[in-house]
């Protein structure tokens, strides 16, 4: 609920937003993506992680407001409102599901490092899946987005990759 000095686990102390990486591997801005549609921001802004490992797990605590049917991408909805949109993977909307399974439910109450998806990397890279996990935020209903540790390694639910205001 409230840690210690009366703020959520996942606020700044200036009431911001802090975004964890949902997979561990190198982060990198959004514009590094090879998808037009990320790197021209066409969705929003916010910053990608090559992938190492299998698990994706909730960036920031909120509420599961969307799985997408073929099991690549979710969305989560913080308690101030602000939505981000986590895709994993390039082209993997083709895989209609295969290689991806879902450990939560659309409207789960989620804390920001709760696993969502499991992913079968072994299947990604027989099929020659560029595997990277771009964390959008979605509209504009923030003030400031601050990309954080960007060209480091990250490390899955404890790295901060952004801050939103």
């Amino acid at each position: 609920m409230f840690g210690i000095f009366g703020k959520k686990n996942n606020e700044n102390a200036d009431g911001g937003i802090r975004v964890i990486a949902p997979c561990s591997g190198k982060i990198v801005d959004i514009t590094e993506v090879p998808d037009a549609v990320f790197s021209g921001k066409m969705m929003g802004d916010g910053v990608a992680i090559w992938q190492e490992g299998s698990e994706v797990c909730a960036p920031v605590d909120g509420e599961l407001t969307l799985i997408a049917e073929t099991k690549h991408a979710f969305g989560i909805t913080a308690p101030n409102g602000v939505q981000l949109l986590v895709h994993v993977g390039l082209e993997t909307v083709e895989l209609g599901g295969e290689g991806f399974e879902v450990l939560a439910k659309v409207g789960q109450k989620v804390k920001a490092g709760d696993p969502i998806l499991n992913v079968n990397m072994d299947l990604m890279s027989s099929k020659g899946i560029e595997m990277i996990v771009p964390v959008v935020v979605l509209g504009d209903d923030y003030q400031e987005l601050s990309k954080e540790n960007l060209g480091s390694t990250a490390e899955r639910r404890s790295t901060v990759i952004a801050s939103i205001k």
